[in-house]
């Protein structure tokens, strides 16, 4: 089994990347939070694998830019319904330590904001996650932070609000954001995030 790929970024379709390693190209599925973060073609990668196998299409390797995220995508598909497209989804809109904070809210209207997670199957990831360490440090503190109400306002998150509110689609404006984050540093305010972001959807 793929555990892990270090390699070339050989090319990036819009549902996986293709890793060169050695001379061979493998294509790894990935969501869309993690394509846009991926190097250049050309740079080198580092990409969590996990491989999974069925009858139908074979071998498949799922990729993730952190150990995090693949236990994650793991954990939520041991959930009844939960297949890989929606685990891949949930992981577009969140992450692992954002869908603690959900889970520990019982936040089931976030968590149906997935691609193809209805409210049923919200509901379901809620409660069988619930108390599960989907992050890395003690899950009583994502706990304790739900008790003490909302967190405060990100710049990051501020921008991402400004763009659905310009109605560009969540799973977009979280991607455009995140890449202006990663060009203008943690410290960028607001302004600076949505003003990159929206030249990140212009490109």
């Amino acid at each position: 089994m793929i555990g892990r790929l270090r390699g070339l970024v050989a090319e990036v379709a819009e549902e996986d990347a293709l890793i060169d390693v050695g001379g061979v190209g493998y294509v790894v599925r990935c969501g869309s939070r993690t394509l846009s973060r991926l190097p250049a073609p050309g740079d080198e990668a580092l990409l969590h694998v996990e491989t999974q196998w069925t009858e139908a299409a074979g071998m498949r390797l799922y990729g993730f830019l952190t150990r995090e995220e693949r236990r994650a995508f793991v954990l939520l598909q041991a959930i009844q319904g939960v297949g890989p497209k929606a685990a891949l989804g949930v992981l577009d809109v969140f992450s692992p330590a954002e869908l603690a904070t959900a889970v520990a809210r019982e936040d089931k209207a976030a968590v149906g904001r997935a691609n193809g997670v209805g409210p049923k199957l919200a509901q379901r990831i809620v409660v069988e996650l619930k108390g599960r360490p989907i992050a890395d440090g003690p899950i009583a503190a994502f706990h304790a932070g739900a008790a003490a109400g909302p967190a405060a306002p990100t710049a990051a998150g501020e921008a991402v609000a400004a763009l659905l509110g310009l109605g560009v689609a969540e799973i977009v404006a979280r991607r455009v954001v995140d890449q202006a984050a990663l060009r203008l540093g943690e410290d960028a305010g607001e302004a600076a995030l949505i003003k990159a972001a929206l030249q990140e959807l212009g490109r």
